[in-house]
């Protein structure tokens, strides 16, 4: 296949530290392909891939703003209308109003994101892509539409680290500084388990006060570490040699790399059931859902399942439900079947990659 992959202008593919979006669009296209299919990757120059890249910006485009994402996009739109491309995949969503300029090639786009109502009022518009939604739960809350798959996140496991025997004690909290992630939730657990917790992340502009009132002066408690913003070098270990992912979040998230990141570590995720926490953690596999603040505090407790946790037996399931060969499978599945359906040239480019 002759696949366009369009990403955001604001990170770089794979993004240096913080993107969810960029990072997936990067294991997706390097999975593509090692499988053999032709990739060109529309990102920012800056951007590392064994695809063939073209960019208009030089540099990622930060913070996030809609007027050089439509500039990204219209002039990505433009390539694959020139060119010839079996299938698009997107992954902004301004990408689908050039859907109409595009009426001969297919057009996949991801929801990245949690429901947005201004979204949701736009996509009705747009039946003819086909959408990726990134969990059952995410797609629960989204409005109704034509063409809708459910596609769970995928990373690459040998980038992780894991290990069979004893561990540190400490537990870890990785996310940004916002209320609905609960890093103070998390130390609080921490300190009534008797446990010290490491904290990796920053805080957004818009999540100031909120840290400065509730996260900051917690880095004073004698059981928190701060360990910064951390990237991969710094996380593997950390993720590696913790007894806990804590993942108190108290809002409808569609996806959480990072507690499939930890998997992948072989450490055990302690969540609350929101978003897509429920469809992600096996109970006793991979983690644990626990209902309240209480019950999270006697899991990580010593004495408590923690204990006897099979580290090993969470690598393997999360490789299997969470490894990027069987996130790029199941997109190639759906490209077929929507060349497929496509008919003509594309249904050939199809069959030429079964």
């Amino acid at each position: 296949m002759n696949i366009a992959m369009i990403s955001t202008p604001f990170l770089s593919v794979p993004p240096r530290n913080y993107g969810g979006t960029e990072l997936i669009v990067h294991e997706l296209v390097e999975g593509l392909v090692e499988r053999g299919h032709r990739v060109t990757l529309f990102a920012t120059g800056d951007s590392r891939t064994s695809a063939e890249l073209r960019f208009l910006y030089p540099e990622a485009q930060w913070p996030p703003n809609l007027m050089p994402d439509l500039n990204h996009v219209s002039w990505a739109i433009q390539s694959v209308r020139d060119e010839d491309f079996d299938l698009v995949h997107v992954h902004s969503a301004d990408a689908l109003a050039f859907a109409r300029l595009l009426p001969e090639i297919p057009m996949v786009y991801t929801l990245h994101h949690v429901r947005d109502e201004d979204l949701s009022a736009f996509y009705p518009y747009f039946q003819e892509p086909h959408y990726v939604a990134i969990s059952r739960a995410q797609a629960e809350r989204e409005v109704p539409l034509t063409h809708l798959n459910v596609i769970h996140h995928g990373l690459d496991p040998s980038r992780f680290e894991w290990r069979a025997g004893a561990v540190e004690p400490y537990v870890v909290f990785l996310g940004r500084f916002t209320e609905v992630k609960g890093p103070h939730t998390a130390m609080e657990v921490a300190a009534r388990a008797g446990l010290p917790i490491r904290v990796a992340g920053e805080v957004h502009a818009v999540d100031q006060e909120f840290a400065e009132r509730e996260v900051l002066p917690r880095f004073e408690q004698p059981h928190v570490s701060y360990v910064g913003c951390v990237g991969m070098e710094e996380k593997v270990p950390l993720l590696r040699d913790a007894r806990a992912l804590l993942v108190p979040i108290t809002w409808e998230e569609p996806f959480g790399l990072v507690m499939i990141e930890a998997m992948l570590s072989g450490c055990p995720v302690i969540a609350f059931p929101r978003g897509s926490v429920p469809e992600l953690v096996e109970d006793g596999v991979t983690g644990y859902v626990v209902e309240s603040e209480e019950e999270m505090v006697r899991t990580i407790r010593p004495g408590g399942p923690l204990d006897v946790f099979d580290r090993q037996r969470c690598r393997e399931r999360a490789v299997e439900r969470f490894g990027r060969d069987r996130m790029v499978e199941d997109h190639l599945a759906l490209y077929r079947r929507i060349l497929l359906e496509s008919g003509g040239r594309h249904a050939a480019a199809a069959m030429d990659a079964a």
